[in-house]
């Protein structure tokens, strides 16, 4: 425990790392099992966030069937690699998280922190927290040996609509699964260096 990492696991979740999306299939034919899935879940779940609220949803839409409710909600941009990936995991946010609490933060009377608040006030909260989480989804997933084409450009309000109607989940962001073809990657990107970006003090 507590040994830095394999510079490989290190390319694998970073280094190496890429988003695939290129349109219009930047997948390979591979299908992606529930039970991967369900390892992606069980690892990222496990990540921090604030009084262990975990406000993440997730809706994994991989049948034709889901793919179709999915389709119109994206932007013309994002339709063709969406349609085309094994996976589409919809990361959304339980605006009720604080149900939950009792649960997960069983040492402390945690619910009553949330409860009161108002929607407008919970939004940082669930958004915050909720984008740790689905952060910790991509890693997860790229751990496990997948390829991730994390998203926004949707229709929130439209998806919301279709897939969380009368409750209380709204959508984050998107990320396309599976096992990317490399053939269609551009250059990586420039990264901002540590002067740029960083201050010790």
């Amino acid at each position: 425990m507590n040994q830095p990492l394999a510079s490989a696991a290190l390319d694998q979740l970073f280094l190496e790392a890429r988003t695939f999306s290129a349109n219009p299939n930047p997948w390979l034919d591979r299908a992606v099992p529930d039970a991967l899935l369900q390892q992606i879940w069980a690892l990222a779940r496990m990540g921090p966030t604030a009084a262990n609220m975990s406000p993440m949803r997730v809706v994994f839409v991989r049948s034709a069937a889901a793919k179709a409710r999915l389709l119109p909600t994206l932007d013309e941009g994002n339709r063709a690699k969406t349609m085309a990936a094994p996976v589409t995991a919809i990361v959304a946010m339980d605006m009720a998280f604080y149900e939950q609490l009792p649960k997960l933060y069983p040492h402390a009377d945690a619910r009553s922190w949330f409860a009161h608040l108002s929607a407008a006030e919970l939004l940082p909260v669930a958004l915050r927290n909720g984008s740790l989480q689905g952060a910790y989804l991509l890693l997860a997933a790229r751990a496990l040996g997948l390829d991730c084409g994390p998203m926004s450009g949707f229709n929130n309000a439209a998806l919301d609509q279709e897939f969380f109607a009368d409750s209380a989940l709204r959508s984050n962001f998107l990320v396309n699964l599976g096992y990317g073809d490399r053939r269609g990657l551009h250059p990586r990107s420039p990264r901002l260096d540590f002067a740029e970006a960083c201050q010790i003090v």
